[in-house]
């Protein structure tokens, strides 16, 4: 979609003002981003057998900008926005996970036509915070993707037995689930068992870990009915994925090996049954080459789009 002072940045443009039409549009007509919305072509929705394929780009919202050491690799929005916009145009990929900001910036230039979208929920937990796990709800409403033509809403719920925010985390989990339910929405729920003593979060990726955060997860809210998984890949994949029935789509986790070494990783999870797709965003979007096509294209080779027998 087009806007009157909006000039889409051809591939290659590196000027630093090629998206300051997204400011002009963002200050004269704010509406826009509602009409854009509303105006585009919808995603025909997940079917199995066919696995999808997801960008996430909600680091940034918790201030989590590092990559690889690099430690403000995402702080510059025009080439998270050029990264994204490559990625997007691959065919195999299907849709966006992203924070409020990123998704209008992407239905302004008009890069989420045919797509999946899922907003990101709560993103208060911010890295380093004294009460991290306290992760508030600060982004998305069901509400608001509901408006807006979203497919689901997804939120991180990490878990941990050391702190007293737990409790709160898991019922505001439930009660998203119950909202995005009660709007015909996925709920997409990401579950770490965690630590929070010393100096910060830390996940435990064992496959048993997994395993139980899946059990407490997948049960949070009065329906389960649209609610989906969003798991790491871990050693020990067939125990995870034994316990649970829903739909389970793959994270990328922290970028910090070769970017081909991560992706072989995901192979043979992603021949698992019940697994959904990946849900990935740093380790495409910033590869150790500088190459996002040719790393969305690698990925997008694992993936299994045959149609099978239930």
């Amino acid at each position: 979609m087009i806007f009157d002072h909006l000039t889409v940045p051809e591939p290659g443009d590196d000027r630093p003002d090629r998206y300051e039409g997204l400011t002009r549009i963002r200050l004269e007509d704010p509406d826009a981003v509602l009409r854009a919305a509303r105006a585009r072509r919808r995603h025909p929705g997940a079917s199995y057998g066919r696995q999808n394929f997801i960008i996430a780009a909600d680091h940034p919202a918790r201030g989590a900008l590092a990559i690889r050491g690099e430690e403000r690799a995402m702080a510059d929005r025009r080439v998270l926005l050029d990264r994204l916009r490559i990625a997007l145009a691959h065919p195999k990929v299907d849709g966006v996970l992203a924070s409020p900001d990123i998704l209008d910036d992407l239905l302004l230039l008009g890069a989420l036509e045919g797509k999946l979208v899922f907003g990101s929920m709560n993103r208060a937990g911010l890295p380093g915070l004294v009460n991290e796990i306290d992760d508030r709800f600060t982004g998305h409403t069901a509400e608001a993707l509901a408006e807006v033509g979203a497919d689901g809403g997804k939120m991180l719920t990490r878990i941990a037995f050391d702190s007293e925010h737990t409790t709160s985390i898991l019922e505001s989990t439930a009660e998203a689930v119950d909202s995005l339910h009660s709007h015909g929405l996925i709920a997409m729920v990401e579950p770490f068992l965690s630590t929070a003593e010393g100096e910060k979060v830390s996940n435990i990726l064992t496959a048993e870990a997994v395993a139980q955060s899946v059990a407490i997860a997948q049960a949070l809210g009065a329906s389960s009915a649209r609610t989906w998984m969003k798991l790491p890949v871990v050693d020990g994949m067939e125990e995870v994925m034994a316990s649970t029935t829903l739909p389970t789509v793959l994270l990328g986790g922290d970028p910090n090996g070769k970017t081909d070494e991560v992706l072989e990783t995901w192979r043979s999870a992603l021949a698992l049954p019940g697994v959904q797709g990946l849900t990935v965003g740093r380790t495409l979007l910033y590869p150790d080459d500088g190459d996002v096509a040719a790393a969305v294209e690698n990925a997008a080779s694992l993936l299994r789009d045959r149609p099978q027998e239930i």
